[in-house]
C-alpha cells in the first residue's frame, strides 16, 4: 500500500500516543472522523498498523535486569530452527527472538526481576531448549534513549 503525506501524519500520531480518538487524529490531520477511520482500517488491513499499546515502565513493575542472550544451535536444520522458536515463545520474560547472521543463530531479549531470576531462567529454560549448542549472556547496564521508530521511519519531524 501506498501511503501518502496524511497516511504518514496519522501512522506518526498513533506511533507517538494511540490513547487519542479517531476524531481527536481527524482533527490533527484535517479530515472527516469517517474519511480518517477508512484511512486507519486501510493501514491496519495493509499490516501498517499491527495493534495499539501502552509502553509499561518495566522497572516501576520488578524487572530490573535485561539480558541480551546469543544462542548458538547445533544445526540449521527449518525443523530444528522452528522447534526452537516454538520452544522459547513459550518462555516467560523473552520479549525478543531474532535469528541474526553473523557467529550465533539467535539474539533473545530477556526481562527479569534480579540475578537469581535470570539463573533460574537458564536453569530451567534456557538450557533445555532444542539444539542449543552455545548460550552466551549479556546484561544492559544502561539504556541509551535511541529515536523512536516512527522518527527512525519518517524522520524527526
Amino acid at each position: 500500500m501506498q501511503t501518502d503525506r496524511i497516511d504518514r501524519a496519522i501512522l506518526r500520531i498513533v506511533a507517538d500516543d494511540a490513547r487519542l480518538s479517531v476524531s481527536q487524529i481527524a482533527v490533527r490531520v484535517g479530515l472527516s472522523q469517517s474519511a480518517c477511520t477508512r484511512r486507519m482500517q486501510a493501514l491496519e488491513g495493509a499490516g501498517q498498523i499491527r495493534g495499539y499499546g501502552a509502553r509499561l515502565g518495566r522497572r516501576a513493575l520488578g524487572f530490573k535486569v535485561r539480558a541480551l542472550v546469543d544462542i548458538t544451535l547445533s544445526t540449521q536444520v527449518e525443523e530444528d530452527l522452528a522447534a526452537f522458536e516454538r520452544a522459547v515463545g513459550a518462555i516467560d520474560g523473552v520479549v525478543g527472538c531474532a535469528l541474526v547472521s553473523g557467529n550465533q543463530d539467535y539474539r533473545l531479549q530477556i526481562l527479569c526481576r534480579d540475578l537469581d531470576d535470570y539463573e533460574r531462567l537458564h536453569r530451567e529454560h534456557l538450557g533445555c531448549l532444542p539444539g542449543v549448542l552455545t548460550i552466551a549472556s549479556s546484561f544492559v547496564l544502561r539504556e541509551v534513549p535511541t529515536r523512536s521508530e516512527a522518527d527512525a521511519i519518517f524522520g524527526a519531524g
